[in-house]
């Protein structure tokens, strides 16, 4: 089992940028896919995006390509997320996972405790 915590997450105007740390530990890292996922207030969980294992080959959703990086540095055990150019919108509690990969949450596992991104307009 990984455990997961996140960091970075704070308040910024729109159009501002914020990078986020998802830190872990436990079982290897570099075996798992990593997901950013969000939720706002009164809303479900959502993908935001994933970064593979093994490849690095990473995936968007639509809402946030070109504004947002996924990227990991499996030496450090840490997954980032860089958002750049953000909206309103984007104001949410984000959380990382580990699993398999994919879009879904219930496919990942080690959930933090999330950290809070406000963005003002």
């Amino acid at each position: 089992q990984v455990q997961l915590v996140e960091s970075g997450g704070g308040l910024v105007q729109a159009g501002g940028s914020l990078r986020l740390s998802c830190a872990a530990s436990g079982r290897t890292f570099s075996s798992y896919a990593m997901g950013w996922f969000r939720q706002a207030p009164g809303k479900e969980r959502e993908f935001v995006a994933a970064i593979s294992w093994s490849t690095g080959a990473s995936y968007y959703r639509d809402s946030v390509k070109g504004r947002f990086t996924i990227s990991r540095d499996n030496a450090k055990n840490t997954a980032y997320l860089q958002m750049n150019s953000l909206k309103p919108e984007d104001t949410a509690v984000y959380y990382c996972g580990a699993g398999p990969g994919g879009t879904v949450a219930s496919r990942y596992g080690g959930w933090g405790q999330g950290t809070q991104v406000t963005v003002s307009s």
